[in-house]
């Protein structure tokens, strides 16, 4: 222990007495480790840590698919679900649930709230206790059940209530109907990276429960040692009983059903929340790992530059008596000493990025109230220290701690020109640095054509910065009249046409890129085998004018008037690819007939709209169709009114607070119950379908960019270190008559022999490592033969510009002055 602390004090002495070296590689390490440890931190608090639940392996999303229909992941029906809780083998407990928003009014202005629906087993499955109160029970499933109930998450009970205990037993109305609060959740539980603020029971009568409604999520808690596989095949043996015991809906057959060949999806509850993300944050890992190998050798090559100088040192301690293991030991123990206080000063950085980080880049990640630096990352962070101070300190220990007696103490402490053997480390060092450099700039260079390949898509809609949305819902228990409804919406829609600024407005059920229901489309003139089930096709409802106020093109035909809507006309637009699909050009779409099941009307296409990218703009365009706001005998309703609506106006005040005013006391004006939500912009809800493409871009051009900073140094202080070793060769070349140019051109071409070799074993590794992003691309290849070319073209000439400037310092050199040097 007394030698380890001599050393570390002798140690800490020779490093403060060199204090450039010394911060130029604490600050090196520091950028690649903290690089390292702010994204573990997020791959540790996404992905790594359970889920907050004390068997959160067991749990399970309960999705189907339907190839028979083309649907990957199908949602959960009330019939599946009742068919699951009879029959399982596999789960001990099955719940079913979704979310949505819904308004309160009585406790001040009116809220819209966001509120989860679920069934009564949903809590315990999750083993979550209500803090205060008591859970949902079968009788609060219970559609006959006499009172309505909810339960208050911890955040609403606290903002709205002060954390009154006696706000159990209290009525408050949602939607108009009086709900009894029986509880308030703890304020830690969390469920599916949902906020909410209300839980209320799901409620069915199983009497009434047909085929179909596929509008539900489901989780399952599997039985000790029940597989996902096995839980499978228990799906798999269940779903076909479902057609068996309970009827199709009207217009639909039970053998429509049994033809989209419904079948188990299941997947971990985990996998499910987090989707494809894993992909993203574990290619960014790998390229940070990048980073850090390229401050690894740099500080290597500065080592490798220090421990140089130090050669008659090490000589006369050689010589003195001291052994190859202590001179080892005191050359590692250096390195390692460098490398935890980069480590250090890289959580600081890594902090402050996830600062920066938490209110920009990872708004769309899972589960980021997990991320944070906690004993695994402070774990990783030290390893990862303790790895490097290793890895770069190695390569002077071998190199220099068997120094050559005679060489060193011969020199005197004169410089002499090196030899290859002596450049020859440090060179391979640059080489690697230049090669791992191109591979980050590369992969950035990718993302940056992504990106721009993503902006050059057509959304569907145009200049999205300046259309105000917001949404408003008015419940049946307010206004029981459908077309008193829609002509509530008209007037709160004609008197936000009125206000100054406003070019146009209109309203939609669904806004671009918020999603819609999807259900089958027959067309009149098309032939379908008898109980099949036609193409799904998505829904949105529209008022007049919506179309030319978010900028989407009518490409054929007219838009659905006021007249239309309330004569209840059965007219529909439908977009341009289904069109195409089903009658090859739009025009030719323009009066053909299609209904949505076999008791609907008939509607008329009168009109087709361009293509919607609704599912994201790295997602193709679905096929849509425009029924008006107010339908009659559609899909076994006599008159269906859309109550949730979203109004989307044009208008260059966008987000201005007088605006946002001016909307809310409209809104009050009409209807002083009706709460304004979810208001943004539909700039928002664009840049939030690229906002995953946009994190990776901006993480992947940082580690980029510093990749090829450190690179450059990299190279520079190779030329410079040569420059100043060859000083007495550079001086009797010049004596001899050389001339400076190629004094200069010596160096340059080293310089870029250097790079040039890096750049070559830079792209077979990128052309290899980059297949890895090929699900994080769009419209890109990863063998893009621009990025390769405009990277390497770039990487060249700043090789070329790090290797000139030092070399105008060797054409400076006066040849008596280098001569007298000696």
């Amino acid at each position: 222990m007394q030698t380890l602390l001599a050393t570390f004090r002798h140690t800490f002495r020779r490093l403060s007495r060199s204090p450039m070296f010394t911060a130029i590689s604490v600050l090196t390490l520091a950028i690649g480790i903290g690089a390292n440890t702010a994204i573990f931190s997020v791959i540790n608090g996404v992905l790594l840590k359970p889920l907050p639940y004390p068997h959160s392996e067991e749990l399970v999303a309960l999705w189907q698919t339907a190839p028979g229909i083309n649907i990957k992941d199908l949602d959960m029906s009330p019939s599946v679900y009742f068919i699951y809780t009879d029959e399982n083998r596999v789960f001990q407990d099955v719940s079913i649930w979704t979310d949505g928003r819904t308004t309160v009014t009585g406790l001040a202005e009116p809220e819209d709230l966001p509120v989860l629906y679920t069934s009564n087993r949903l809590l315990p499955i999750l083993d979550v206790q209500a803090q205060l109160g008591r859970r949902f029970t079968r009788a609060d499933d219970d559609q006959k059940a006499t009172g309505d109930t909810v339960m208050l998450s911890h955040v609403y009970w606290k903002s709205r209530f002060g954390g009154d205990r006696s706000v159990l037993g209290r009525r408050i109305l949602i939607e108009g109907a009086a709900h009894e609060v029986i509880g308030v959740l703890p304020a830690s539980f969390q469920f599916m990276d949902r906020k909410f603020s209300l839980v209320i029971p799901l409620r069915f009568d199983r009497g009434k429960v047909h085929l179909g409604n596929f509008s539900y999520r489901g989780v399952g808690w599997l039985k000790p040692g029940v597989t996902l596989d096995q839980a499978n095949t228990d799906v798999g043996r269940m779903i076909p009983m479902a057609s068996q015991r309970f009827p199709a809906p009207d217009g639909y057959s039970v053998k429509m059903f049994d033809d989209a060949r419904i079948g188990p999806n299941l997947r971990l509850l985990k996998d499910d929340l987090l989707g494809d993300i894993g992909n993203t944050l574990w290619v960014l890992m790998g390229t940070v790992g990048i980073v850090l190998l390229i401050a690894c050798a740099n500080v290597a090559n500065l080592l490798l530059v220090w421990a140089d100088r130090r050669q008659q040192e090490l000589a006369i301690r050689a010589a003195l008596g001291a052994g190859w293991g202590r001179i080892a030991r005191e050359l590692l123990f250096e390195s390692l000493l460098l490398g935890l206080a980069g480590g250090a000063l890289g959580m600081g950085l890594a902090y402050g990025a996830l600062q920066v980080l938490s209110v920009s880049g990872l708004k769309h990640l899972p589960r980021i109230e997990n991320i944070s630096i906690d004993r695994w990352v402070m774990l990783y962070t030290l390893t990862i220290s303790l790895a490097a101070g290793v890895v770069f300190g190695l390569i002077p220990v071998f190199k220099y701690a068997s120094p050559h007696l005679s060489n060193a103490l011969r020199s005197g402490g004169r410089s002499q020109s090196q030899s290859r053997d002596r450049h020859r480390a440090r060179s391979v060092l640059v080489v690697v640095q230049v090669a791992l450099a191109l591979v980050l700039l590369i992969s950035s260079g990718l993302m940056i054509r992504t990106f721009q390949a993503l902006r050059q898509v057509d959304p569907g809609f145009s200049n999205a910065q300046e259309i105000q949305t917001f949404r408003i819902t008015i419940p049946d228990t307010q206004v029981k009249e459908p077309e008193r409804v829609i002509r509530m919406e008209q007037e709160i829609l004609n008197r936000i046409a009125a206000l100054a600024g406003v070019s146009s407005a209109a309203v939609t059920n669904s806004l671009p890129m918020v999603g819609s229901s999807n259900d089958p489309i027959y067309a009149q003139d098309r032939e379908y085998p008898v109980g099949t089930i036609p193409p799904i096709r998505r829904f949105k409802n529209i008022s007049p004018g919506y179309l030319s106020t978010v900028g989407s093109r009518l490409i054929a035909g007219r838009d659905v008037t006021w007249t239309d809507t309330y004569n209840q006309s059965p007219v529909a637009l439908i977009s341009e690819n289904m069109a195409r699909e089903l009658w090859n050009n739009p025009q030719a779409a323009v009066g053909k007939r299609i209904r949505a099941t076999l008791k609907n009307d008939w509607s008329e296409i009168i009109g087709v709209a361009g293509d919607l990218r609704d599912n994201g703009i790295d997602k193709k365009a679905p096929a849509i169709v425009y029924w008006p706001l107010l339908q009659k005998n559609f899909e076994g309703n006599k008159i269906v009114a859309r109550r949730s609506v979203a109004y989307a106006i044009r208008t260059p005040r966008v987000g201005s607070t007088g605006l946002l005013g001016e909307l809310q006391q409209i809104v009050l004006s009409v209807n002083a119950s009706l709460p304004v939500a979810n208001v943004r912009t539909l700039g928002t809800i664009y840049n939030e379908s690229l906002a995953r493409t946009s994190f990776t871009l901006v993480m992947l051009a940082i580690a980029g960019v510093t990749a090829l900073l450190v690179g450059v140094v990299g190279i520079y202080g190779v030329i410079s270190y040569s420059v100043s070793q060859r000083t007495r060769e550079i001086g009797i070349r010049l004596a001899l008559g050389a001339q400076v140019r190629e004094v200069t051109g010596m160096f340059v071409r080293h310089g870029l022999l250097l790079s040039g070799i890096g750049a070559a074993c830079g792209l077979v590794a990128a052309f290899l490592l980059t297949r890895l992003m090929k699900s994080i691309l769009f419209d890109v290849s990863p063998a893009d033969p621009l990025t390769y070319t405009a990277v390497c073209a770039g990487l060249i000439f700043a090789a070329m510009l790090a290797s000139y400037l030092p070399a105008r310092k060797a054409a400076a050199v006066d040849p008596s002055e280098a001569l007298r040097a000696e």
